[in-house]
């Protein structure tokens, strides 16, 4: 089905869609939640698009499907710094030394949080210098109507400044000048790691967990980082039938990349949600890192 059909039979425009938001889903397959976290509640109907952030489900569809997990996160191991005046969260590997591969972190809609921190600590025991960035300002929103609101609040020029300024900081600070940079983020983070591909050619490689896209060639045609996406095929926010548009933009677009797919949910990976989707996540992860390893390594 073309793109077009798609969005009219859904009634909202692609246009409509909020330049930072993630998207809703539907109910996900039964998942292996971590010890201490809440069973997933089951997700409403879509009920309209009339008051969607996203264009595709209603507002209250759409917080309704991030919830915060209640199981605590490890305690963080890296250190706060400040990039273009917001405070940002660097974990350098142990006992590594510049020059060292590096990544842009952009967190999920929930902020800056203690999962967003366990992720970039993560990717250092990978052997990334990983720089979380905080695109609201300070803000950890624990409620879905704070996290709406952070979400709209971003500005658009003032975010691609912030991942533009983390990829300047990875590549000239002391303890890091990386010789390859990449980004990473998920769902609002996925759309921003989209963003800074398309703003920074130094960039060399670029992961997107369900975040918004661009399905115009001629936009994509600014990336010159290898893209990978990880996409649901349950995600009703970034239907399979995007993920295809995006997919033949970027083959027309000569850019080189690759798209997962996975039979669930929206958010299956998000490092703070409640739909998290322990088998579906653990593949990603491993293609994830060898994508990376390849990119940024040379391995």
């Amino acid at each position: 089905m073309k793109l077009r059909s798609l969005l009219r039979r859904l009634a909202a425009p692609l246009a409509l869609l909020a330049a930072t938001a993630c998207s809703a889903s539907s109910p996900p397959p039964p998942a292996e939640p971590p010890a201490g976290a809440a069973a997933p509640a089951p997700a409403p109907a879509p009920s309209g698009a009339a008051d969607s952030p996203t264009g595709l489900l209603s507002e209250e569809d759409f917080k309704a499907l991030h919830q915060l997990r209640s199981d605590k996160a490890p305690p963080a191991r890296g250190q706060t710094v400040e990039v273009a005046g917001t405070r940002a969260y660097l974990s350098l590997p142990r006992d590594a030394k510049p020059p060292i591969p590096a990544l842009v972190v952009v967190h999920e809609w929930w902020g800056l949080n203690e999962h967003i921190k366990h992720w970039t600590d993560r990717l250092a025991e990978d052997g990334y210098a990983a720089l979380a960035v905080d695109m609201y300002g300070g803000k950890v929103p624990t409620t879905p109507d704070d996290a709406m609101a952070a979400m709209k609040a971003v500005d658009e020029a003032k975010g691609i400044e912030t991942v533009r300024a983390a990829h300047r900081f990875l590549s000239t600070d002391a303890r890091v000048l990386a010789p390859r940079t990449g980004s990473i983020g998920w769902c609002f983070g996925g759309a921003w790691s989209l963003k800074l591909a398309l703003n920074e050619p130094e960039l060399d490689a670029a992961v997107l967990y369900y975040g918004r896209l661009v399905t115009d060639p001629a936009q994509l045609k600014a990336i010159k980082a290898p893209v990978l996406g990880v996409f649901g095929n349950m995600d009703k926010g970034i239907p399979p039938e995007v993920v295809n548009e995006f997919d033949k933009a970027l083959h027309e677009a000569s850019v080189e990349h690759e798209v997962l797919r996975y039979d669930a949910d929206h958010a299956f990976a998000n490092p703070s949600g409640e739909r998290y989707d322990t088998k579906a996540a653990a593949d990603a992860w491993e293609k994830v890192r060898r994508f990376l390893a390849v990119k940024l390594k040379g391995q």
